[in-house]
């Protein structure tokens, strides 16, 4: 707009004058702007400061914009644990009749019964562990009845190192079986009385065995006596009641 200032092309022009005291232009280097533009100014200005402190705000919780260069710390990051792979080698399988069908050790009349149950199943239990110490697995192989799974003997055997099998224990009585328990050897054998049926024994010993010169010898022994009562057959179950409620 021309007139509004006291220098250029119209400062000579009567009607760029404003009226004397007001805010019209000064003639010389001192020059004024008009009431209205001067407050338009201040108004922009404001809204410039308002602007620049709502960014700052909005660059973080600080109120003001971080400077300097992104932070060095490192970010945590979790490697999953490789699980180490077992170095333990499985017990080689062995055939378990042939062991005891050519195990002078081994009873006769044990190995003249010890036929197939059903097809070529054999009444025969076999486990593998250590118990002798040795650079392999030993097996314990239990012998039992077809027809009520009664154990009649529980042998131990040892790998030699020429790849052949020692008879490292024998037990030969009705109604044991061999277990192994944290490297020892575990013998249970029910005891029966004169009236005592094959499924209700009157007590059992449990004889632990443990590894030592070349040799097993008796380590800890149990008897237990059972309640004769139980599995007797008579009188019937009482009748469920309902549970009492508060």
């Amino acid at each position: 707009m021309r007139g509004l200032t006291g220098s250029g092309d119209g400062a000579g022009e009567s009607g760029g004058a404003v009226g004397d005291g007001g805010s019209g232009a000064r003639a010389g280097g001192n020059r004024r702007f008009p009431t209205g533009w001067a407050a338009s100014s201040t108004a922009l200005a404001g809204l410039a400061v308002f602007g620049l402190f709502a960014v700052s705000c909005s660059t973080g919780g600080t109120g003001t914009r971080d400077e300097g260069p992104a932070g060095t710390q490192p970010v945590a990051q979790i490697t999953p644990t490789a699980t180490a792979p077992s170095t333990a080698k499985p017990a080689p399988r062995v055939d378990a009749v042939a062991l005891l069908k050519k195990d002078a050790k081994v009873s006769e009349r044990v190995r003249t019964d010890l036929k197939p149950c059903t097809g070529d199943e054999y009444p025969v239990d076999t486990s593998y562990g250590k118990l002798t110490g040795g650079p392999s697995a030993d097996v314990v192989v239990n012998v039992m009845t077809c027809g009520d799974s009664v154990g009649v003997g529980t042998y131990v055997y040892r790998l030699r190192d020429d790849g052949t099998y020692e008879n490292v224990f024998t037990t030969e009585q009705p109604a044991v079986y061999g277990t192994i328990d944290r490297g020892d050897l575990v013998v249970t054998t029910q005891v029966y009385g004169k009236k005592d049926q094959v499924a209700y024994p009157s007590g059992e010993e449990v004889i632990t065995y443990h590894w030592a010169n070349t040799r097993f010898s008796e380590q800890d022994r149990v008897h237990n006596d059972f309640n004769r009562a139980v599995g007797a057959g008579e009188g019937d179950f009482p009748e469920p009641t309902e549970p009492t409620k508060n």
